[in-house]
């Protein structure tokens, strides 16, 4: 009887333990997906910000380019629109990704219309701005180099094996990368007048 005892006990020990250590490793894996969906929710709000703030930028350097250029107003309009489409109420991340890659192709445009006009050159609030804009554009390959290392991470944890168990229980779907866009693809863009 005493034995009998004992093994009860033995017994119920380790089946506590076992649930003890399922329920760690259940919530472990669970938490994974979390902070994977949320780190690429974090790096795509990294990569929404900088965005904005180059998108801020642009009116100051339209408004600046404007008076030296005033031929190149199909390419003003066209920089106008494309801010107005990144900010539209509802837009997804696959929109704002659209319309900052039209946005990318503009502005090679404006900035090869600096090299075609030297009085541009001179004009040191130009030369500020596009100092600006540029650091935009290192903060912004910054941001989507980070946000699709996030991407990378999600994805790859939601197509494991266990991975796509728990991301499946906490409601986890994959993201979408930042890719770029066929145009910048091909190589550099050509500006002709």
């Amino acid at each position: 009887m005493r034995q009998s005892g004992k093994t009860i006990w033995i017994v119920l020990g380790v089946l506590v333990l076992l649930v003890v250590f399922g329920f760690g490793g259940f919530k472990s894996g669970y938490d994974r997906a979390v902070r994977y969906e949320q780190a690429a929710k974090k790096t795509w709000s990294d990569v929404d910000a900088v965005l904005q703030r180059r998108f801020d930028l642009i009116p100051n350097l339209v408004n600046t380019v404007k008076g030296y250029a005033a031929h190149e107003k199909e390419l003003f309009e066209s920089l106008a629109q494309s801010r107005e489409k990144y900010f539209q109420p509802g837009s997804s991340p696959a929109d704002k990704i659209q319309a900052s890659n039209q946005l990318t192709g503009l502005l090679s445009r404006l900035l090869v219309l600096k090299e075609t006009y030297p009085d541009l050159k001179a004009n040191q609030n130009f030369l500020a701005l596009q100092d600006q804009l540029e650091g935009s554009e290192n903060r912004i390959a910054v941001a989507r180099t980070r946000y699709n290392g996030a991407v990378e991470a999600l994805n790859g944890y939601e197509r494991a094996f266990i991975g796509s168990f728990f991301c499946k229980r906490a409601g986890v779907e994959p993201a979408e990368y930042f890719d770029a866009t066929e145009q910048a693809k091909a190589g550099a863009p050509t500006v002709e007048f």
